[in-house]
Parts: structure tokens; C-alpha cells; sequence
């Protein structure tokens, strides 16, 4: 392991000039997935700096009824959080299904939504990788793509991203706020992580000199009618090859209002707005699911070897569509 300066920081503001002084410097909170990083060689870190002692750790009720969660708040409390469960309850299900219940343990807000693809080719120092070498190229494209991309990818990266937490969030319109050099900023989540294109290597908008300090979730009587589902090869400590994040509102046999967004699919979580389009105002029945699927993954541009993705997509979303209407 290359060696490396290990910071405490005492606030945000220490924090972020660490980060701003230090090109190479990490943010530590849980390190479930840094620290993973590092013994492979794939982060090379010249200074990690531990956050975990900063008053991030809360989740606090808004005056709108929304929820402020903190970028320190630890995934297990916030999938037992009550208010997370009674109103958002599809974000509460995305952190159950996600990892293993010790790593739950240690795994924070912020660190879910920065974690790193778990593509073979990016994990692995001995091969090329766009993501973790820009212009070495993408071995996956030709080679093993099973669970890659099907959505949004490009000719220099086809990975996904890993999250569970991160596509309920983007299907209830969370807002990610961050602290820098020149102030806070908000950062609609939808527009948070990016998709490849020719710079596959930065995986978010987030600056260097940047720190997630909360999570800001709108009040939404939509949301309490909401689930999340995950397909995955086994039963748990797997991540998604699919996942569907939704919630409807079906009033006299028409749905008046829903969201969607998948997992699994994409460099980025996806949120499915084609498909909301075509469902609102429209009967609520598996015939009007199915067709709002199919408007939705027509974006799709399999590769060789997972285009089964795209069907199993469409079956998952037409699946919690119907029980949710139900």
C-alpha cells in the first residue's frame, strides 16, 4: 500500500482546505468502499481526511415536512429512521437490500453516493480502464459485460453505478448540498452523477475542493406510496443487475401522479421521465405499465452480451407498477 497523512478534521470548513491544498487528498467516513479501493491499488490517496466527527450524523424534519438527512449519517440509522420508513419508505427498502448489515453499519450518506463502479476492469490495477486511466480504453465493450450498461453508456465506458440509496433518492428529487472553497451550493441529485461520454473518470459534478455536507429530501405526499425493488444474482451482499425505485398515486383507475427511476443500468442512477409522461393521465392497468416500460427503455442500446437487461427491466418496472397500483 502506498504510504499516505491521515487527517481528523474538526469542521467543514478544515475539511474542505484540506481537499482544496491537496489534489490527492480522500475524504474518509465509513471507508467501505475507499478503503477497498486502496488495497487494490486502484486509489492511490496522499492524504485521506476522516469526517466522521463532524455534526453530520442527524436526521432532522424540515419546516415543508421534508427531510434534511446529514452526509454522516450512517445507512443502517437512516433505513430504521421513522420518518424515513412512514414517508419514504422505497428509500428505507433501497438501503436494506444494499450490502450486508455490518457494512450497513459503517457505510455513511455521502460515501453511498460516491462509491465507485464495481466493474471488473476498473477494479482490476493490471488492466486498461478509461474510468481509472483516461485514454487506455474499455476492455468491457469488447469483453465482460453481462452486468454492464444499457442506458447512457458510450464508446469509452459502459460501467454502472453500484448504489441502491442513490435511485430512491433521484426518484424522490433529493438535492445533494455541498460546502467549497466559495460557499454551499445545491445540487439537484438527478443532475449529481454524470454519464460517461469522454470523461468517464469523473463519476459526479462534485469539485475537488468540494465536501457533501446533507441530503435534502422534499416533502412529498407521493412518496409514503412508494418500493423499491432489486434483482440480483443472490440473495444478498449483491448488488443490482436491476432495480426499479417507484411511487404511484392511482386515482378513479388513472394514475394521477408517479416517479420512477432504475438502477443497474446506467453510469448514473435513471430517472425514467419518458415513462412518467406516457403513465400520467392514463389507465392504471398492466397493458398502460407495460407500454410506458417499453417508451422508456427504447433508449436502451444493448451490448452483445446484456440485452437480456432491457427485458428484465421492463418485467421489473410492469411487476412493482402493478402491485404498487394495486
Amino acid at each position: 500500500m502506498k504510504p499516505f497523512r491521515y487527517e481528523r478534521a474538526d469542521d467543514e470548513r478544515s475539511a474542505v482546505a484540506v481537499l482544496a491544498g491537496t489534489p490527492g487528498a480522500r475524504l474518509l467516513g465509513g471507508g467501505t468502499n475507499l478503503v477497498d479501493l486502496m488495497r487494490l491499488g486502484v486509489e492511490t490517496p496522499d492524504v485521506l481526511v476522516d469526517v466522521t466527527r463532524l455534526p453530520a450524523n442527524r436526521v432532522d424534519v424540515m419546516p415543508d415536512g421534508g427531510l434534511l438527512i446529514g452526509a454522516g449519517v450512517r445507512n443502517s440509522d437512516l433505513a430504521a429512521d421513522h420518518h424515513v420508513r412512514t414517508r419514504y419508505p422505497a428509500l428505507a427498502e433501497a438501503l436494506l437490500s444494499g450490502a450486508s448489515g455490518q457494512l450497513r453499519n459503517l457505510a455513511t450518506t455521502a460515501g453511498n453516493l460516491l462509491q465507485r463502479t464495481r466493474c471488473a476492469y476498473f477494479q482490476d490495477v493490471a488492466s486498461p480502464c478509461n474510468k481509472r486511466e483516461p485514454g487506455t480504453g474499455c476492455p468491457a465493450i469488447e469483453g465482460d459485460h453481462r452486468n454492464l450498461a444499457v442506458l447512457g453508456h458510450s464508446s469509452t465506458c459502459v460501467a454502472t453505478h453500484p448504489s441502491d440509496m442513490a435511485v430512491a433518492l433521484v426518484m424522490f428529487d433529493a438535492v445533494v448540498r455541498v460546502i467549497g472553497p466559495a460557499g454551499v451550493r445545491a445540487i439537484p441529485l438527478v443532475d449529481f452523477h454524470r454519464l460517461p461520454g469522454t470523461s468517464p473518470q469523473r463519476d459526479t459534478v462534485l469539485r475537488r475542493d468540494e465536501l457533501i455536507v446533507a441530503v435534502q429530501l422534499p416533502p412529498s405526499d407521493l412518496a409514503r406510496h412508494s418500493t423499491y425493488r432489486k434483482v440480483r444474482e443472490r440473495a444478498s451482499f449483491s448488488f443490482a443487475v436491476v432495480s426499479v425505485a417507484a411511487a404511484l398515486d392511482v386515482r378513479d383507475g388513472r394514475v394521477e401522479d408517479v416517479r420512477i427511476a432504475l438502477g443497474g443500468l446506467a453510469h448514473k442512477p435513471w430517472r425514467a421521465r419518458a415513462a412518467e409522461d406516457d403513465l400520467r393521465g392514463a389507465p392504471a392497468d398492466a397493458a398502460t405499465f407495460d407500454r410506458a416500460a417499453w417508451v422508456e427503455l427504447a433508449q436502451a442500446r444493448p451490448l452483445r452480451d446484456n440485452a437480456y437487461k432491457v427485458s428484465l427491466a421492463q418485467a421489473t418496472l410492469v411487476r412493482t407498477l402493478t402491485e404498487l397500483a394495486e
